[in-house]
């Protein structure tokens, strides 16, 4: 009897993470006797992953902060490098996390050791120069949205688009039991500081517009931490010592699964957020700002429709999108009341949430997919190496 494979899962964020924690929980269900090691967090631990190095700290923004910790990225990275030299695991999947995960990879391919790209680079956004290197220094692309493997057209890289994960994670938790309100809307300003100091503001502003002639609705706002739930909870205060009419807005900490089933509709930041909602059928308003500096780079060098990753893959507008200078209550307020129960884009919206959905896959099975494609790397590691061209 052959060897049962030993794959390696790579995650350096927490949505990383939880997407290789549902990849381990599928390769362990197909192939029960899998050893899975990785680097990862909660999720992956949970799942069983034998975790090599704990990435709950690397999640780390911006140029400074990346800087100092330098030291601890090198040392992980030349760690983990030769106990994969040692152990020659028959697969290497990396989750997202490219500015780690990419060196990682060409490092595998120059030992021999198949590469997997599960939650690949954005190049279709941005780094297009980067697709050489993938396609170099990986055997095999599992894609999460349907426009992808046309990226990587003509490369020689075998692409399998096999649905996004959230599809899987979110039908796990919705509850039909739950009724949505239709008095309550769902304040989304990002997870990150500088998301919510630049724009919870106007956010706020536009709860405060919609609330004016409707007494009665109400406002819920996950975060993801006490550190996030002081921050928001301190700006809304300063906010409503400038504007008495701002309302009382629910703060909710932890999973927010059953809010995105109980709101109406929602405002949020532009990001994975959107994802979920359309996954969970809720309509919103999107939104983006940025500095004026990082917005005029951007605009030299995004070239894309939509900048809100549900209207990329409907290949329409179904969320209205507002940049910069169009962040303001007085436009937010009439798009938020548009898409709201009875709003005139109500039925629009639902149909463009649908079609989205359909195009990440539809329903389950899209970690299953990925587990499949990845035992087969595995499962064929003695085959020969796919030839390429050298880059970088």
């Amino acid at each position: 009897m052959s060897k049962p494979p030993t794959i390696w899962i790579l995650a350096g964020e927490a949505s990383g993470d939880l997407y290789g924690g549902r990849l381990a929980v599928e390769l362990k269900r197909l192939s029960p006797d899998i050893t899975v090691k990785g680097m990862g967090m909660g999720a992956m631990r949970k799942a069983g992953v034998d975790l090599l190095v704990d990435s709950s700290d690397l999640g780390v923004i911006g140029f400074v902060e990346v800087f100092k910790r330098l030291p601890a990225f090198f040392k992980i990275f030349k760690g983990l490098v030769r106990q994969a030299e040692k152990e020659r695991p028959d697969c290497v999947v990396m989750v997202d996390y490219p500015g780690f995960n990419l060196r990682f990879a060409k490092q595998m391919h120059r030992r021999g050791i198949p590469v997997v790209y599960y939650i690949s680079p954005q190049v279709w956004i941005w780094g297009k120069k980067r697709i050489p290197k993938i396609a170099a220094w990986c055997d095999k692309v599992l894609a999460i949205f349907p426009f992808e493997p046309a990226v990587y057209d003509g490369t020689g890289l075998d692409v399998q688009f096999v649905g996004h994960p959230l599809v899987d994670i979110i039908d796990g938790k919705k509850d039909a039991s739950i009724q949505r309100d239709p008095n309550l809307l769902l304040l989304l300003p990002g997870s990150r500081r500088q998301e919510i100091l630049r724009l919870l503001p106007p956010i706020a502003e536009t709860a405060a517009r919609l609330s004016r002639d409707h007494p009665k609705r109400c406002f819920a706002l996950p975060v993801p931490s006490p550190e996030i739930r002081d921050l928001v909870a301190d700006t809304l205060a300063d906010l409503r010592d400038k504007n008495p009419s701002i309302p009382d807005v629910t703060i909710v900490e932890g999973d927010a699964s059953s809010w995105f089933q109980k709101a109406d509709a929602g405002l949020a930041t532009s990001g994975t957020v959107t994802m979920e909602a359309a996954i969970y059928g809720l309509p919103l308003v999107s939104i983006y700002k940025v500095s004026a500096w990082n917005y005029a780079i951007g605009k030299l060098l995004i070239k894309l429709d939509y900048f809100t990753i549900v209207n990329l893959v409907a290949g329409k507008r179904v969320f209205d999108e507002f940049l910069q200078g169009d962040v303001r209550a007085d436009v937010l307020a009439p798009a938020v009341e548009a898409i709201l129960t009875r709003g005139e884009r109500r039925d629009e919206v639902m149909q463009g949430i649908a079609d989205c959905v359909a195009a990440l896959g539809g329903g389950r099975g899209s970690c299953e997919r990925a587990a499949r494609e990845a035992l087969k790397t595995a499962t064929s590691a003695g085959r020969p190496r796919r030839e390429t061209c050298p880059t970088g």
